[in-house]
């Protein structure tokens, strides 16, 4: 190692070098503002993150140096197994040449120096029933471990790596140099400023019994701001065997009980030599001179030689290096003074604490996100598909419309704070409602939604999108991950897609599940992954086993639909006026469907010449009476003849089950129409013209049938959100991950129970 580079790494570990090193201080305003920057791309979308196909467990630091990251990652392997979890390992391969993914083994050329580095080289020979695979695209060597059955993948150095995100960040500190000067690169070996500790899931103090007295809690005080105590654990680096490298060529293994008699020289090419020497010194080892070189080194013959004549002025008995400087030995390595090698492992204290907060993380957590009234019914729907499938994971809503009360009253926790506006949603059709809505308080609300969705990002895997590209950018914006998008709003049957949500469904969005063939080709044409798999607004027939009720056989079965906004409070004049007129011209029997967010008794209170029966089943008056039914919509429609509706989704809905459709004239209704089509018959918002359009279609049998089967036609089948969870499962790994936690978890229950007798047995 030159004198310049030994200076350097003095200074910037804070002990000691050329004071000429602090005039490299103003390089860290670059550092810090490009480390700024780059996070922020990397949190809000701007930069791609992509979720792997295993549960992914990251090893690093926020130090250059050596932490130990390297026996870290063979220790979680090696717990793993424990838990019969077939873990994997993904190491970058530093000083290797370009190539792609490999694992150590699959052949010759695997195995070479150049071609998988040092460390996972070392990994291989340590670990000989784990695939460890080498690749500098950490995904990509995420998925070929997969391919070779791998469960989990433990990826080495990936604290920085955000491209890829990871169930468990754990960030080691060496407590022989835990920030060096304090200073960011190039003015000192900090990576990232100190609040980066703040995204660690575990902070490890590794080397803690090489640390000066006191020293392992100054270095908690130093993180407290950052990480909370419990997340906090210390690690001691021990003896495990001796390898003896005999100048005759005989290697033998030794137990931790052997010492090394005479002098040596203990030679090293790694991130921190200075843990190496005092881990010598701890363990009584005679060391006469110290050659230190260049992290990740490769020895030459010549410098062997070097070495050897160096060994004969210092009189040394022979050599002594770490596990990783053998593998960086020349391939027919020649020595005529034996060469002794401690091979250590890494013991963490409380262990079991460590490896439950491990599990803690990989408990799968799943986010369905929906914005509208009809968007959360469809949602509802995917989040009870997703908890019967992945039983043990955490499945929650984030509402972008409203308070997303139909999950809630369906035992489902939402996490968004409560958007309830007058218009009922984000306003497309009215300025008026608008302008209502910003009066409210709807720019408040979006920074309320926009924190609380930023405040959870890590929290969860892929989260899943159900409404429109304004709804995926939201999500993109908050969690910075690409999600998954089952697009209910936008079709080429409306307006399309504009040329800027096709840029982002390509370059931001996993996977586009449309409501219509015609829309996922032209999406797909212009590069969209999308498919078509059924028209989501179906998939609210799964909710239904069985209908609500039995309807009369005498008279026309007529079910009525106020709206899940807001205005369904004055809307329900308009179709109480209209019940009133068809029951005085022809025999029927009605049944309303208010939607879950409309207060039904509040929604009565001022109607005049209605009363709202004790129960809240009926609504009555003296020209007519209608059944009020709270079940699911597809529940109260089955034996419908006729829907008069002022909803969205409920009336597609309707529509899809054969059910002709009668609404009113708005710029709303007029989009829908465009779905529709012949299945709906639009009139002025007048109860004479609904109440005429209504009795036209119960007595004309033809019309009647051209309109049920337009609306089958025209809405599809159903099928689409199976398709969705079969994805997750499959490609996104979802169902690997709810395997690996079920094992994980039962294996720590038996570790804690045999803890416990344990304990019982000593008291």
């Amino acid at each position: 190692m030159s004198k310049i580079l030994r200076s350097y790494l003095k200074y910037a570990r804070g002990e000691g070098g050329s004071p000429l090193w602090g005039l490299l201080s103003p390089c860290q305003i670059i550092t810090r503002a490009w480390m700024k920057l780059r996070i922020g791309f990397y949190n809000r979308g701007i930069f791609s993150v992509a979720d792997p196909a295993l549960p992914v467990v990251s090893i690093g630091n926020n130090c250059f140096g050596g932490t130990n990251k390297t026996p870290m990652a063979e220790y979680v392997v090696r717990q793993f197994a424990e838990a019969g979890i077939k873990a994997g390992l993904v190491s970058r391969g530093y000083r290797t040449r370009e190539h792609p993914p490999l694992w150590i083994g699959q052949d010759n050329k695997s195995t070479r120096r150049d071609f998988a580095g040092d460390e996972p080289l070392m990994l291989s020979k340590r670990l000989p029933d784990t695939k460890v695979v080498v690749s500098r695209k950490r995904l990509e060597g995420v998925k070929l471990l997969a391919a070779l059955g791998a469960e989990v993948a433990v990826t080495d150095d990936t604290f920085q790596h955000r491209k890829m995100a990871r169930d468990v960040d754990i960030v080691l500190v060496d407590s022989t140099c835990p920030f060096g000067n304090g200073k960011l690169i190039p003015a000192g070996s900090m990576r990232e400023p100190m609040s980066a500790f703040s995204r660690a899931d575990i902070v490890v103090l590794t080397k803690a019994n090489q640390a000066a007295p006191g020293d392992v809690e100054k270095i908690k005080e130093r993180l407290a701001p950052y990480v909370s105590a419990d997340k906090i654990f210390t690690a001691d680096i021990e003896l495990e065997s001796w390898i003896v490298c005999r100048a005759d060529g005989e290697e033998r293994i030794y137990d931790e009980n052997f010492v090394p008699k005479g002098g040596y020289i203990a030679l090293s090419a790694i991130g921190n030599p200075g843990g190496f020497h005092k881990f010598l010194d701890s363990l009584g080892l005679s060391v006469v001179h110290r050659q230190t070189y260049r992290d990740h080194h490769i020895l030459t013959e010549r410098e062997i030689a070097e070495l050897e004549a160096l060994a004969g002025e210092c009189g040394a008995d022979g050599f002594v290096c770490t596990e990783k400087d053998l593998v960086n030995m020349p391939k027919e390595l020649s020595l005529h003074l034996p060469l002794y090698v401690p091979c250590i492992r890494v013991a963490i204290h409380d262990s079991l604490a460590f490896r439950k907060k491990i599990l803690e993380r990989l408990r799968p957590s799943f986010l369905v996100a929906s914005n509208g009234n009809g968007e959360d019914a469809i949602g509802l729907v995917l989040a009870q598909k997703l908890i019967s499938r992945f039983r043990c994971a955490r499945v929650e809503a984030f509402a972008f419309v409203g308070s997303g009360k139909p999950y809630s009253m369906n035992g489902i926790r939402v996490v968004s704070p409560p958007a309830d506006m007058p218009s009922g949603g984000v306003v497309k059709y009215h300025i008026s409602d608008l302008l209502r809505d910003l009066r409210h308080g709807l720019g408040g609300s979006i920074r309320k939604q926009r924190d609380s969705m930023r405040s959870f990002r890590g929290r969860y895997r892929t989260p899943i999108c159900v409404g429109d590209v304004y709804l995926l950018a939201s999500v993109l914006w908050g969690q910075g991950m690409k999600p998954l998008l089952v697009a209910t709003a936008k079709s080429v049957h409306l307006s399309g897609h504009l040329w800027i949500e096709k840029l982002l469904l390509r370059k931001r969005c996993i996977l586009v599940w449309t409501r219509d063939a015609e829309t996922a080709r032209e999406l797909a044409a212009k590069d969209v992954p999308a498919v078509f798999y059924g028209n989501p607004v179906m998939d609210l027939l799964d909710e239904v086993k069985n209908p609500a009720f039995a309807w009369s056989d005498n008279g026309a079965k007529i079910l009525l639909l106020p709206g899940s906004r807001p205005r369904a409070y004055d809307d329900i004049e308009l179709i109480l006026d209209t019940v009133r007129l068809l029951a005085a011209k022809m025999e029927c029997n009605f049944v309303m469907v208010p939607a879950p967010t409309i207060d039904i008794e509040r929604m009565t209170e001022k109607l005049e010449g209605w009363r709202l029966s004790d129960d809240g089943a009926k609504l009555v008056s003296d020209e007519a009476s209608v059944a009020v039914c709270r079940a699911p919509v597809a529940a109260a429609a089955y034996g419908a003849e006729l829907l008069i509706g002022l909803g969205g989704t409920a009336n597609q809905l309707c529509a899809g089950l054969g059910i002709p459709v009668v609404s009113i004239i708005e710029r709303g209704k007029l989009r829908q129409k465009k779905l529709l089509r012949d299945a709906e018959i639009l009139v002025p918002p007048r109860a004479e013209e609904l109440a005429a359009a209504a009795e036209r279609v119960l007595r004309d049998p033809e019309l009647r049938r051209s309109m049920q089967e337009a609306g089958i036609k025209n809405l599809g089948r159903t099928g689409a959100l199976d398709k969705v969870v079969e994805y997750c499962a499959e490609e996104m790994g979802w169902e690997v991950r709810c395997r690996v936690y079920e094992k994980y978890d039962s294996y720590l229950r038996a570790q804690s129970e045999a803890a416990q007798s344990e304990a019982k047995e000593l008291n």
